[in-house]
């Protein structure tokens, strides 16, 4: 499995043994998980997410091998990265949060990963800002997976409707190939393939495979857009049995998130 290899630490506070811990449970679940649905437990990448918690959470994951961390608030991640990414070999910051197009250019400075891409404004505000700062941008193109829109045709495959429950955003299944192509023909863009949350308070197994099938027509119009971002604590093991390429998950190895101030 990618994202993490925990290697032996000198630090020895109870902090990085508790993330040890908790890299380690995450990873037995995984290898799990893909047991059961005949998958390389080497195709799942998980990414850390760190949002809310303080750089010496970053440094102490660092030294137990993660590199792929998650942020999605922009002032907090810009702030927090600026020194870690400085002196941390490999380190890959993927923003997971929903951007405001005024905060694009600033997203787009410094993030290596933007899951959240999901209107053609934000397509071109991040090309812009990534211009900008003379740097190429992956992005992968966060899907709605809300089972109230109803089902829709991208390409030759036609998104199966789910169970009901709430949205938890992105773009309507049926203006994914729009996205794509602004996103094909940007100048500072590379995409990466897609990602979504699934609904709250209903089985997200009809979720992610609804995801799965956006996924597959977007490969028929871009090979390489592999990845597909799904799954968090709660929900890994169903994303993995979907097709999830890369995992979203922070409770479970970091803990309950600390009272924001």
């Amino acid at each position: 499995m990618t994202g993490f290899s925990p290697q032996p630490t000198e630090m020895g506070d109870q902090r990085a043994e508790a993330l040890r811990a908790g890299l380690s449970d995450v990873r037995e679940r995984v290898a799990r998980a893909c047991d059961a649905a005949g998958r390389d437990p080497a195709e799942v990448t998980v990414i850390v997410v760190t949002k809310f918690f303080p750089a010496s959470d970053v440094r102490r994951l660092a030294a137990l091998g993660v590199r792929d961390m998650g942020e999605n608030r922009d002032q907090e991640a810009s702030a927090k990265f600026a020194d870690v990414k400085a002196d941390t070999a490999g380190l890959r910051l993927h923003f997971i949060g929903q951007i405001q197009t005024n905060k694009a250019a600033s997203v787009a400075s410094y993030a290596d990963v933007v899951h959240t891409v999901d209107r053609l404004k934000l397509v071109t505000a991040l090309d812009r800002g990534a211009a900008a700062a003379d740097r190429r941008l992956r992005v992968l193109v966060q899907v709605d997976l809300d089972p109230a829109r109803p089902a829709a045709t991208l390409g030759a495959v036609a998104t199966a409707a789910a169970s009901a429950g709430p949205a938890r955003g992105g773009a309507d299944p049926a203006d994914v190939g729009g996205l794509v192509a602004a996103v094909q023909a940007s100048a500072a863009l590379d995409l990466l393939g897609v990602m979504a949350v699934a609904p709250l308070g209903v089985d997200p197994g009809p979720a992610f495979g609804r995801l799965a099938d956006v996924s597959r027509a977007v490969r028929a119009v871009v090979p390489d857009a592999t990845w597909i971002s799904a799954g968090m604590s709660g929900d890994l093991e169903v994303a993995i049995r979907h097709g999830a390429t890369h995992l979203r998950v922070g409770t479970a190895i970091l803990g309950s998130r600390p009272t924001l101030r």
